[in-house]
């Protein structure tokens, strides 16, 4: 059986093959747990190379997006297992498989190859869990990661524009990226997240400096949360290797507004622990480019917040083009429209920290409200910041590989607010809304802590002045150090700014003068309440799952469906989603049931899909499952033979189906198959025919599936001897 996700990315239809197949497969009858259900799955032969692994963030912290690359078309799995249970590569008979789906990679590269994605459900707190990818006897290396309290403070790490290959020399770049997650995650060993800046490699498909990018195990170890910099969203290799949770990928999002184009793009988020994340693809800006621009952007986080910003004590949003940064790019005509479009928005909707990459050096805005800088007399470097409501906090990453890095440039006289790059009054050297701005030539990394009434946000040098450093190294740039290399390198681990972001609260000794506002009334007013929205309490509703279920059978796109979940408080507020989108939002009635019939839309990527029903909280949820089928769709007809002779057999196989589809199979417009004729579980159909004596010469043979307009066409030569 298999069990999708609802973060997981839909099936992409495969390429077609030729009209002339000689099937055959072979089938592994060992029983496994798949997803928490026993299932036979069944195999293809050969052996597959996997490749790229890379352990994904998940929609929660109980889950994650594991992603890989195969040599093979085959059905393959992440098996799990709690670490404590597995000796060596042998896992124990409890451990889960959890499907894998996925598509031919398109990019000429990776030509040959195929990607493969899962979602592994069901994580339980302060485990360990060794995992490996593939299939039974050809799996590959097995991997660990752990997870920590599901609740409470935690850390994760910003990681700021390794673009592999940027300095000429994609050794030197991939040594130092390697280096830093290496000094990173050893100095903060129980960091839960990785989050990118963008800019994995320097050129979108070209498979070699991501093969370099990839190569740390602390890919497999730690989830990473991926971000699309302008070097990787020229083409599909970012969203071959990169499977991202409740992913948006409409046209609007898009920069060209062509999802289908060799292009990657979409937004997404997930919530871990009490942190609402929010990715966007900032490549799409202006409406001229094709896609939505800004606008598009806005909608969703608006919608996103909306939809699940009481569940959340801070939100964070990540995106490539820094809008507040200090060097090459900070007077770019793109991050100007970016700088008047955001701020507003952001400040409107409570949003607490973004972080940024792009422009390769390091930055702390001031806090931002509106897009002007919130408190006039917040000093330069401060320490401890204390936003009113609104007042938005924006970081800018330096190069974690030390591939490139760009110097600060000087402000000018075109304002101080808005899209402005006038001078900060308080430091004249510095941009109006850069509190820190600071470029060394030295790796760095972000450290962002999460804490019940704070954010500590602290930038830490990861290398120094000596290899591995390829921008030092190559000479492609004329010094290292502070100061201008003044100053000699400081060591690894060494703070360059800390800044304590304090939840619309007062200091402990006395409220600051420039922070009229901060004093908290009895209920802090950008602190959400623990409420959920549409629950008829005040204390949140414990975390349940919810038996659903769907209305039995196919469902072609643009169909009505209904669906029903039960276990609900009474008047419980419940939304549904399919696809990565809501697609239905209701109130249980006065047993806890609530129904749902809505209608499927257009654009659903054929394939069994996941529906997943979402309480007054996300740890409220219940899921099933239907397959949609698209309503036009060209099936294969494969022949066993080109040309028979009257009496001969021959084999003619479909492909392309959906499992369980009821098709019609004509030979010279006469129907051969069976009145009860279906697909397998792996959307194919096969049946020996023998020729009949009429018609001769060329002869039709035609399939239909469950829409007239789901057909395949082939011919077979007769001999009319």
């Amino acid at each position: 059986m298999f069990y999708l996700s609802e973060s997981e990315s839909p099936t992409r239809r495969a390429p077609k093959r030729a009209s002339m197949w000689l099937a055959a497969s072979v089938a592994l009858c060992t029983t496994f747990a798949v997803a928490g259900i026993a299932a036979t799955p069944a195999m293809a032969a050969g052996t597959a190379n996997l490749t790229g692994i890379v352990l994904g963030v998940g929609p929660t912290e109980t889950q994650r997006i594991v992603s890989w690359y195969s040599s093979a078309d085959n059905v393959q799995f992440v098996q799990l297992a709690p670490s404590s249970a597995v000796v060596g590569d042998v896992y124990p008979s409890t451990a889960t498989l959890f499907s894998a789906s996925g598509a031919a990679n398109t990019t000429t590269a990776a030509a040959g190859t195929f990607n493969r994605n899962a979602s592994v459900k069901g994580l339980k707190e302060n485990t360990t869990y060794s995992y490996r990818v593939g299939s039974v006897g050809n799996w590959s290396a097995t991997y660990s990661f752990k997870t920590q309290s599901f609740d409470g403070d935690y850390d994760f790490l910003f990681l700021g524009d390794p673009q592999i290959g940027s300095s000429g020399n994609v050794a030197m770049d991939g040594a130092g990226w390697a280096d830093t997650l290496k000094v990173a995650t050893a100095a903060n060993p129980n960091a839960e997240l990785l989050v990118s800046g963008g800019d994995q490699v320097e050129t979108a498909n070209t498979e070699a400096q991501w093969d370099a990018f990839l190569a740390p195990d602390a890919l497999r170890q730690v989830p990473y949360s991926a971000t699309i910099g302008n070097h990787d969203v020229g083409g599909k290799a970012y969203e071959q290797h990169f499977t991202v949770p409740n992913a948006s990928k409409t046209a609007a999002l898009y920069s060209n507004g062509t999802p289908t184009s060799d292009t990657s793009g979409g937004d997404y988020w997930y919530m871990y622990k009490d942190v609402l994340f929010i990715d966007l693809n900032s490549n799409s800006y202006a409406t001229t480019q094709g896609g939505g621009g800004d606008a598009a952007h806005l909608s969703y986080v608006t919608d996103v917040i909306n939809a699940h910003g009481a569940d959340a004590k801070y939100k964070v949003l990540v995106y490539h083009h820094s809008i507040y940064s200090a060097a090459d790019h900070a007077k770019d005509g793109d991050n100007k429209v970016r700088r008047v479009d955001f701020p507003t928005t952001f400040s409107k909707l409570g949003v607490d920290l973004v972080l940024q990459g792009h422009d390769h050096s390091y930055t702390r805005s001031y806090e931002i409200k509106n897009g002007e800088k919130a408190n006039d007399a917040e000093k330069p470097g401060q320490a401890d910041v204390y936003p009113g409501p609104g007042g938005v906090l924006y970081v800018t990453a330096n190069s974690s590989s030390g591939s490139k890095y760009y110097d600060i440039t000087a402000p000018d006289s075109s304002g101080t607010s808005g899209a402005g790059n006038g001078a900060d009054a308080l430091n004249p050297a510095s941009y109006w809304y850069n509190s820190v701005e600071n470029q060394e030539h030295v790796r760095t990394y972000v450290k962002v802590q999460v804490k019940n009434d704070k954010l500590v946000v602290e930038n830490l040098r990861s290398g120094t002045c000596a290899a591995p450093n390829a921008a030092v190294e190559l000479a492609k740039v004329a010094w290292c150090g502070p100061d201008s290399g003044a100053t000699a390198a400081k060591p690894v681990g060494t703070l360059v700014d800390a800044v304590t972001i304090h939840s619309n609260h007062v200091p402990a000794t006395s409220t600051p003068t420039a922070t009229p506002t901060a004093t908290p009334t009895a209920t802090p007013t950008a602190t959400p309440t623990s409420t959920p929205t549409g629950t008829p309490t005040n204390t949140p509703l414990p975390a349940k799952t919810f038996a659903a279920t769907t209305t039995p059978g196919l469902h072609v796109q643009g169909s009505t469906i209904s669906a029903t979940a039960t276990g609900l408080a009474p008047n419980e507020r419940f939304y549904v989603r399919m696809h990565s989108e809501t697609v239905y939002t209701g109130t249980a009635n006065a047993k806890g049931v609530g129904s749902a019939r809505f209608s499927i839309a257009g654009d659903v990527t054929e394939g069994k899909q996941a529906l997943l029903f979402v309480g007054s909280t996300t740890e409220r949820t219940g899921a099933t499952a239907t397959y949609v089928v698209a309503k036009s769709k060209s099936l294969g007809l494969g022949l066993s033979r080109s040309s028979v002779a009257p009496g001969n057999a021959f084999t003619v196989t479909v492909k392309g189906l959906v499992p369980g589809e009821p098709l019609v199979l004509t030979y010279g417009g006469k129907r051969i198959s069976v009145a009860t004729a279906h697909a397998s579980g792996s959307g194919s159909f096969a049946m020996k025919f023998t020729t009949p004596s009429t018609p001769r010469g060329t002869v039709s043979l035609d399939v239909r599936g469950l829409t007239a307009t789901r057909a395949g066409h082939a011919a077979i030569a007769v001999s009319t001897r």
